[in-house]
């Protein structure tokens, strides 16, 4: 812990803070620490206990993802109120775990939608690269119903789906970028030069251009 204290930065912790995190370490010094450190489990369960947001991330870092159970990884997301902590906990643990498919059933119908937002992250995750048994069509149904309304972190969560069904499956593309203009979520929402918009129509008929070229 004293080791992360020397690591913050206000400059860092004033960029975090803007997109909701409480932290103040750049995040490439924490993954030197974690690769310094290697696979602790022990570690990793003590430092998600100090409820610090650096700390949960390195713990993320070293821990053994296969090692939770499913009620644990439950209740740490419930936990992770802060985005940096959810988006690593789902991306680098949930989704390596056996209990993966179980918890994106139960979070995507849960009522908190930050809860909701990690099954949609994990739906998002199979429609790219495990579509077998997803009802896509099905899916932007939902999407097409309660996106333009949804909470922030569901609604980015629903529309990342929104594009990754687009661009990875061609006989859902069409509906797909029409939901998107309909919708116009994210429409104008600023992007760095170089960058791709989030808004999904530009998105997906961006990258299918770049994987087509």
């Amino acid at each position: 812990m004293a080791e992360l204290a020397a690591l913050e930065d206000p400059k860092a912790r004033a960029v975090n803070e803007r997109h909701g995190d409480d932290h103040g370490v750049n995040l490439g010094k924490l993954r030197a620490l974690a690769k310094r450190l290697k696979t602790q489990q022990e570690l990793a369960y003590r430092l998600w206990e100090t409820n610090d947001t650096a700390a949960r991330l390195l713990a993320i870092l070293i821990c053994r993802p296969k090692a939770f159970g499913r009620d644990e990884l439950d209740a740490m997301l419930r936990q992770a109120r802060a985005p940096k902590v959810h988006d690593w906990l789902v991306s680098y643990v949930v989704k390596k775990s056996p209990h993966a498919e179980d918890l994106r059933l139960a979070w995507s119908a849960d009522p908190d939608p930050v809860v909701a937002s990690a099954g949609w992250a994990l739906t998002t995750e199979r429609v790219a690269k495990k579509p077998e048994g997803l009802d896509l069509a099905g899916l932007l149904d939902v999407i097409e119903a309660e996106m333009k309304d949804a909470p922030d972190r569901l609604q980015w969560a629903m529309n990342h789906c929104l594009a990754q069904i687009g661009i990875t499956h061609p006989a859902h593309r069409a509906r797909a970028i029409a939901i998107g203009e309909r919708l116009e979520v994210l429409k104008d929402y600023p992007t760095a030069p170089g960058c791709t918009s989030p808004f999904a129509p530009v998105w997906i008929s961006e990258i299918v251009r770049r994987q087509e070229g």
